[in-house]
């Protein structure tokens, strides 16, 4: 009897213990998501004062504005899952990527300070947007694991735990390409 009670409570801190780890894994996910969703909203409210500047200079671009109007609201409007978001802010990208480049036809946009600052501001948040990514699918891959290995994976069925999406939006779809602004 005593050995079936202590094996009762070793499977039962074994469990708690499992619990805990997959707890922990799931806060880390949901930290890396809410480091990439604040990057992405700053990104958000760079894109349209680099749009202002850019129309001052090249008004003619309306439906590329429009367009980058539209995919902002679509990526702001996706919400907090991974997949949805990373297809808004891919397709929020490429619009994004060629209000820049027409700076390329402006000369004097190219120099304007405030221009520069703004591409400058989009660059360093693409790249804390790559960081927080990075952290955010290790944390996915992580928690991923112990949701699909035993034992772990007898605790996450029974507790609810269940796998996470990746967040995918790689290099190509940055918002700020690299452009030179030497004449």
């Amino acid at each position: 009897m005593l050995v079936f009670f202590s094996l009762a409570v070793l499977v039962g801190i074994a469990i708690a213990l499992v619990f805990n780890q997959l707890v922990a894994k799931r806060q880390l996910v949901r930290n890396g998501w809410s480091d990439i969703d604040v990057q992405l909203k700053r990104r958000a409210t760079l894109i349209p004062r680099l749009v202002e500047v850019v129309k001052g200079y090249a008004a003619h671009e309306r439906d590329l504005f429009e367009e980058v109007a539209q995919k902002r609201s679509a990526a702001q409007a996706a919400g907090d899952d991974p997949k949805a978001r990373g297809a808004a802010e891919k397709a929020l990208a490429r619009p994004v990527s060629k209000v820049i480049a027409v700076a390329e036809d402006y000369p004097e946009l190219k120099a304007s300070e405030q221009f520069l600052n703004l591409q400058q501001e989009l660059s360093e948040t693409e790249d804390k947007i790559e960081m927080a990514r990075r952290f955010y699918n290790g944390a996915v891959r992580e928690l991923n694991t112990k949701v699909e290995t035993i034992p772990s994976n007898i605790v996450a069925g029974v507790t609810g735990f269940e796998k996470h999406d990746y967040f995918e939006i790689g290099v190509e779809d940055r918002a700020a390409p690299e452009i030179s602004v030497e004449g």
